[in-house]
């Protein structure tokens, strides 16, 4: 079993100002799926041995000159953890003109370019993203509608796990922090969550 930390949008205190280091007791892997300040990541790398892969949210153009330090970016790539392959796939729906914001079809095309890794490996078993998939709790304007080709990627490939962010606890009276569809369990990762992974 490894214990995956996933993050979003939020820094959660006790894991940074009032860091408790038994919310970091265990933890294999830290997942960020963006929003997150390059500060609190990077003050992570100093209290765990567990690799942080981070891709990047629609507030996170400052990493293209401020990174999160000793973390590694997955945007676009598939990141081999024990035998877990994971994919990033950053941004959010295009609502002005940020950098890390993208229409339907720009989102297809990142996928369609991905097409021979994931021939060559196989498919993925978790989608890291930071938008969510289109209704499976997404929200109703434009900036945090979700991306439908999400949902044809869990179609084809069937990962275990979509993780995404993006859409805060506060934002839905009714909010949601996992679905189900198909074979996969999506998550929200708003703030922090455990997830424990099968070997």
């Amino acid at each position: 079993m490894s214990k995956i930390l996933i993050l979003a949008d939020e820094a959660e205190p006790m894991l940074w100002e009032h860091l408790d280091r038994r919310r970091l007791e265990g933890v294999d892997l830290i997942l960020s799926a963006g929003d997150l300040p390059a500060s609190y990541l990077s003050f992570l790398t100093c209290f765990t041995n567990a690799p942080i892969l981070y891709i990047r949210g629609n507030h996170d153009d400052r990493y293209a000159t401020q990174p999160p330090e000793g973390c590694e970016c997955i945007e676009d790539t598939i990141y081999d953890f024990n035998g877990i392959r994971i994919l990033g796939l950053g941004g959010c729906m295009r609502y002005n003109m940020g950098v890390n914001q993208y229409t339907e079809r720009e989102m297809r095309r990142r996928i369609r370019a991905l097409r021979f890794k994931l021939w060559r490996k196989k498919g993925v078993d978790i989608l890291l993203t930071h938008a969510p998939a289109y209704h499976l709790g997404d929200d109703t304007d434009r900036c945090h509608t979700g991306f439908s080709c999400f949902i044809d990627f869990m179609d084809k490939y069937h990962p275990k796990y979509l993780i995404h962010g993006h859409v805060h606890q506060s934002y839905k009276f009714d909010f949601k922090r996992t679905h189900e569809y198909k074979d996969t369990h999506i998550i929200n990762a708003f703030k922090y969550y455990y997830l424990d992974y099968p070997d």
